[in-house]
């Protein structure tokens, strides 16, 4: 007989069969049950952390993206700060990136919201990691506050992401230049 899981290691057992699932299925397919046979136990157990399947949707989702945090680099210069993080998701995130906007389709459809409503925005660190690029370059004289919106700021990496769902594939590194030196900086100095 197994031994019975507990904690933290039961938590992550369901948060896996979750993603199997979704990964399996897609959202639009994605149910309570599936998850529970696929974790190998009970509704009950399930539905003690969370009430339903949008909850569990956003947990998942949240445990996937803390698998890549992202760091920000201080390498002297926002062109290669940018560049480097670039490069960090364009090497480790593409398969994520396809396959999220993928399984989530059906979301969208059913809820009208985006996969961006799913996650909680501090699980990948972007955030903080971009607002420490930024206030280095306007500290050096890089950028001009004023410039630095949202929509800019994210510009390179709506990009990128652009990039991997048109391709399926990472960008080369000239692509990744022409995004910053072409299109990015331009509009922050």
């Amino acid at each position: 007989m197994p031994e019975r899981r507990r904690g933290a290691a039961l938590e992550n057992a369901l948060l896996d069969a979750a993603w199997e699932e979704l990964t399996a299925v897609g959202y639009a397919r994605f149910t309570m049950d599936a998850v529970v046979k696929r974790a190998g136990t009970s509704p009950p157990v399930l539905y003690r952390r969370w009430p339903d399947r949008d909850a569990l949707v956003r947990a998942t989702l949240t445990r996937v993206l803390q698998k890549h945090v992202l760091v920000a680099p201080d390498t002297g210069s926002l062109r290669e700060d940018v560049l480097a993080l670039l490069r960090e998701i364009n090497a480790t995130s593409v398969e994520l990136v396809t396959a999220m906007s993928s399984y989530f389709a059906g979301y969208h459809k059913e809820t009208g919201a985006g996969t961006g409503d799913l996650r909680d925005p501090s699980a990948t660190g972007r955030k903080q990691a971009l607002d420490a690029i930024f206030e280095h370059a306007v500290e050096r004289g890089e950028a001009t506050p004023e410039r630095l919106t949202e929509r800019v700021k994210n510009l390179p990496f709506d990009l990128l992401r652009h990039e991997f769902l048109t391709t399926y594939a990472s960008a080369p590194d000239e692509v990744l230049e022409e995004i910053v030196d072409t299109i990015f900086l331009p509009l922050v100095r």
